[in-house]
């Protein structure tokens, strides 16, 4: 599933040959993917304006000069692709004022598209009463946040509500940079572990960003380059595999999804 990492670096591809460009025609190819998307999708960007794009969390956002923008989610298995040959998979497509044709292909459907005023896009599912940006948090406000709470710090750290973006691989890298075991009582965490947690959620993210993301199944950046972030997994998905410190790693299941980690030098 494409994570924040995926998400930025597609946005930042899309920016390139969006941004400032007039929507000469957009269409949607079905009626809906995981949710409906809006019929009057087409009478409303038709002619408009990019003036931005941005993310939020996991979302990709289009901002144009009419007040409405355009909010993606890749779900499962999306991505965008930018002047490639028409797939079946096509299900929204934009042609620019320049002649560019970019293209949200989706096989399994689980992503989203939504049309919502601009100042409205916080009040969407999925974005209402969500926590703070990763490269927004710092060590006194994620201890706020965990105070008292007793679930496992990994699965916390999941929770939208207490930081927005992040996913399991990116938290089974950083709990491991920072020697947390991910099944530590959230609230039990001291400050001077946090202070080691949130610069290593910061640098795996930025880490990722800068790699292209990680080519897991179907995600590809919009040029159709694939992220090499996998490249440098310490855990995620190295089960049996050997730790610098002389340990190996573990998987182990939380909260349905599997986690990654050396219990030798995460205590």
């Amino acid at each position: 599933m494409p994570e924040l990492p995926e998400v930025e670096t597609t946005v930042r591809g899309l920016a390139k040959v969006l941004k400032g460009q007039t929507i000469r025609h957009i269409v949607a190819n079905r009626a809906d993917l995981r949710r409906a998307i809006p019929v009057d999708l087409g009478q409303r960007l038709t002619g408009a304006t990019v003036t931005n794009l941005h993310r939020r969390a996991k979302y990709g956002i289009i901002d144009t000069d009419r007040g409405d923008s355009l909010v993606f989610h890749l779900g499962m298995s999306g991505s965008w692709r930018i002047n490639r040959d028409p797939e079946k998979h096509d299900h929204l497509v934009i042609e620019t004022g320049r002649g560019d044709r970019l293209a949200l292909n989706d096989p399994r459907r689980f992503g989203s598209v939504d049309l919502v005023r601009s100042e409205a896009v916080g009040d969407l599912p999925g974005l209402k009463g969500i926590g703070p940006e990763p490269f927004d948090l710092t060590a006194p406000e994620l201890e706020r946040r965990l105070d008292g709470r007793k679930a496992a710090i990994k699965l916390l750290l999941l929770d939208q509500r207490i930081v927005a973006g992040l996913g399991n691989i990116y938290v089974c890298e950083a709990l491991y940079r920072a020697r947390i075991n991910p099944k530590r009582a959230g609230g039990s965490v001291s400050r001077g572990r946090l202070e080691r947690l949130v610069p290593a959620i910061h640098a795996v993210l930025n880490e990722a960003i800068d790699a292209g993301g990680s080519s897991l199944r179907d995600y590809a950046q919009p040029d159709g380059e694939l992220g090499y972030f996998s490249k440098s997994f310490a855990v995620y998905g190295r089960e049996g595999a050997p730790c610098e410190c002389g340990g190996s790693v573990k998987r182990i299941v939380q909260g349905g999804r599997s986690t990654f980690y050396c219990p030798r030098c995460q205590h």
